[in-house]
């Protein structure tokens, strides 16, 4: 199937409803007497419900880049508005309670606690968050339901395949409900066919209830499933390529290249 590929000026494609702003955002490290620049004048729109893909070689500024859109890392310069918010603003306590409410997170390598079981894995944030065992298990299973895991809500960690478990590890993240979901390298541990039902998921999770997906990634197989892609050098974006599909059948895709 033909895929339209055109080049255009990226102003003329902004970001309306953009959950994550960043502009001239630059980032730097102190390494002894060097210092190194992470980023160098990033600006990056988000929109809510987008599937958002961040390319690039090792280096390049991606795990920086979203350490700062999550409240890990605050920017040497620059603005960055995620969720309305503005992250300079937010410190101490308040960004806390603010990534405990609003962000979930899914690792390469799941981070999930071999001693619990599955419906005690996912429950973590909620208790964490003052919830009661008994109510924060509850509501782990509805979201284990939602990502086809309700038959193995007794199971433990040892007893899944890796794809099973990079499935526990999203209904963890989603658990308390976050209005954004950071993935770091969710697919590199994972067969292809294990690859491509995860980012089916996190499409699907992307598209309820507008929440906004960021996906750090080296594996070009799942390059298509995000709405955009941007691509990274050197700490800075390159450029923006745009998906254009429906949502309802993951048909064929019309690309549009930002420069």
């Amino acid at each position: 199937m033909s895929v339209e590929l055109a080049k255009i000026d990226s102003k003329q494609i902004a970001v309306n409803n953009a959950a994550v702003r960043c502009q001239k955002l630059t980032k730097e490290f102190r390494a002894g007497e060097t210092i190194v620049r992470a980023l160098r004048g990033v600006d990056v729109e988000i929109a809510y419900g987008e599937m958002t893909l961040l390319v690039g070689p090792s280096g390049c500024g991606k795990t920086t880049l979203i350490s700062i859109i999550a409240g890990l890392l605050d920017p040497t310069d620059g603005e960055v508005e995620v969720l309305g918010e503005n992250r300079r603003e937010l410190t101490g306590t308040r960004l806390v309670k603010f990534r405990q409410k609003n962000i979930g997170f899914v690792f390469q390598q799941y981070n999930l606690l071999p001693a619990l079981d599955v419906v005690e894995n996912v429950s973590i944030p909620l208790i964490i968050g003052g919830v009661s065992q008994s109510d924060a298990k509850m509501r782990a299973a509805e979201v284990l339901k939602k990502v086809s895991l309700e038959d193995k809500i007794n199971a433990r960690v040892s007893q899944l395949s890796g794809g099973q478990q990079q499935r526990v590890a999203i209904a963890r993240a989603l658990v308390h409900d976050p209005r954004l979901m950071v993935c770091d390298e969710p697919t590199a541990a994972l067969d292809a066919a294990s690859g491509h039902n995860i980012m089916e998921l996190l499409r699907e999770v992307s598209i309820d209830q507008d929440r906004v997906v960021i996906v750090v990634t080296h594996d070009n197989r799942v390059f298509d499933f995000g709405d955009r892609v941007i691509e990274m050098a050197d700490g800075v974006v390159e450029n923006v390529t745009t998906n254009q599909r429906s949502r309802n059948n993951g048909g064929s895709n019309t690309k549009v290249k930002q420069t």
